[in-house]
């Protein structure tokens, strides 16, 4: 058994066959959690929870590019998210809402087509409504805060995209760490682990969690950890989990990924895809085999990732699949 603690199968690059990548994964034994990213992308990766009794779990949280802070443009990424006019997608506009709402009553379920192949995701830069995502959370079939949702995510700081002015840098800054400090108060409530997002900001972020002992969770997963060993040794120190995914294959200045992974206890890892980015290099008869989108990551390819760390300690994949498996239990209690 293998799981993908951090899978977009919400995501608009899964709109057309979700369903059946699903279903790949979970033939091969393999579970996920889909990690939203704005509350369109949230609610779909609940709904898609919903409709499966085991192995896919869902994560809702405001992603930091998202949060609306007038200081800086965002390009939209069309993998994520589709702004373009469409007459079945959700938006968090007033006028696409009444579209959203009524999601469940249009034509398109009469002619047998699952939300999965034909919704689209839309979105603008969003506020932070505290109660909505507190109300999505609870909307699960059980009623309860732990049933589909097992994790506030994915959150935190990202200067990727940022202001070239000091004061509108410090601002954006500013910004991103009150709506982190409020979604790590909703998490603290529904006693649930985060899935922390770091870009360009990891300085920041280990300051922010030191600063603010009592809004530091308890459980956390740096997740598709880019960073240098002594901020792995905070992460560690803090209790944190350290989720890798495929871009442990790339080569990137400063960064290295093979001590970082010997460094990281196997109890202390969690694996993951990122989907539809990052794709492991797969040989090409692999992906003839299986008939699988060229260049699109997805869940299945998990195994790659958990090959790799088993390379790098040098201990069998069987142990790498056994104890990441239990870890991701453990944190999010599934």
């Amino acid at each position: 058994m293998l799981i993908d603690t951090h899978a977009h199968l919400n995501f608009n690059a899964f709109k057309d066959d979700a369903d059946e990548v699903i279903r790949r994964s979970l033939d091969n034994n393999i579970w996920m959690i889909n990690v939203g990213s704005q509350y369109e992308t949230s609610k779909r990766a609940v709904e898609i929870a919903e409709k499966h009794e085991r192995g896919v779990f869902a994560s809702v949280g405001l992603h930091p590019i998202h949060l609306a802070t007038d200081l800086v443009k965002i390009k939209n990424d069309t993998e994520e998210i589709d702004t373009s006019t469409s007459s079945v997608s959700t938006s968090s506009s007033s006028s696409s809402l009444k579209t959203h709402q009524g999601l469940n009553d249009l034509s398109l379920r009469a002619e047998g087509l699952s939300k999965a192949e034909r919704v689209e995701i839309k979105t603008k830069e969003e506020n932070f409504g505290y109660d909505r995502y507190k109300d999505l959370v609870r909307s699960t079939s059980s009623g309860q805060a732990d049933s589909k949702v097992v994790a506030i995510g994915e959150v935190g700081l990202d200067y990727y995209w940022k202001p070239k002015t000091k004061g509108k840098l410090e601002l954006f800054k500013e910004k991103q760490r009150n709506v982190l400090c409020q979604q790590l108060k909703l998490a603290k409530e529904l006693n649930l682990p985060v899935i922390f997002h770091c870009r360009m900001a990891h300085k920041d972020l280990i300051q922010f969690l030191k600063e603010n002992e009592e809004s530091r969770p308890p459980q956390a997963v740096a997740h598709g950890f880019v960073g240098n060993s002594n901020e792995l040794k905070e992460y560690l120190n803090f209790g944190y989990h350290i989720g890798f995914n495929g871009i442990i294959f790339k080569k990137i200045e400063g960064i290295d990924f093979e001590e970082n992974i010997r460094q990281t206890p196997l109890e202390r890892i969690l694996i993951e895809t990122d989907c539809p980015y990052l794709t492991p290099p797969l040989p090409a008869e692999a992906l003839a085999k299986a008939g699988l989108k060229e260049g699109r990551n997805e869940p299945l390819y998990i195994e790659y990732v958990a090959r790799k760390i088993a390379e790098i300690k040098n201990i069998d994949f069987e142990k790498v699949a056994e104890i990441t498996f239990q870890n991701a239990k453990n944190l999010f209690k599934i």
